[in-house]
């Protein structure tokens, strides 16, 4: 049998992070999420995507 278990996916996560966060930050994050109906970390992924314009090349 494989070692690996589970869908195939294009898209891999292989790296985690953890984080503490403030009593605002929590308030945000969730509001955001329940308007967008989206899991926590697929609203982390897009606020990480938004800092990709501030990098400086």
């Amino acid at each position: 049998m494989s070692p690996r278990t589970g869908r195939p996916t294009d898209n891999p996560k292989p790296y985690k992070i953890t984080t503490r966060i403030d009593e605002e930050s929590k308030k945000i994050l969730d509001d955001y999420c329940e308007q967008e109906k989206v899991p926590q970390m697929e609203a982390v992924r897009r606020g990480i995507k938004k800092l990709e314009s501030d990098i400086k090349k």
